[in-house]
């Protein structure tokens, strides 16, 4: 069984930076890549950001430049670095986890947390 639960939301002005972080629950290696994702009202889920085996790291265009993934094996965290925020960015954001191979599909991720809230003002 895989556990993440994410904390670091909030509300932030617009230009502003937050830092997202999910801790992982799960036995030795069980999951090979970690991901983070936002779901903003009325809209389906996106994938925005995943580190895997050797610490290889994709990003969606949107937020390439902007984003920035990473991990503490030590802790069993997974970050999301987030700077030049606009309202756009406001949405529940969310970390999942899958195993094998990393994907830009949202429906190949086997687990995910409960969200955590980043509301972006004007």
């Amino acid at each position: 069984q895989v556990q993440l639960v994410e904390s670091g939301g909030g509300l932030v002005q617009a230009g502003g930076s937050l830092r997202l972080s999910c801790v992982v629950s799960e036995h030795t290696f069980s999951t090979d890549t970690k991901a983070w994702f936002r779901q903003a009202p009325g809209k389906g889920r996106e994938f925005l950001a995943a580190i895997y085996s050797n610490d290889g790291r994709i990003y969606v265009d949107s937020v390439k430049g902007r984003f920035t993934i990473s991990r503490d094996n030590a802790k069993n965290t997974i970050y999301l670095q987030m700077n030049g925020l606009t309202p756009e960015d406001t949405a529940v954001y969310y970390c999942g986890a899958k195993v094998g191979a990393v994907s830009y599909s949202v429906s190949r991720y086997d687990y995910f947390g409960q969200g955590t809230q980043v509301t972006v003002s004007s």
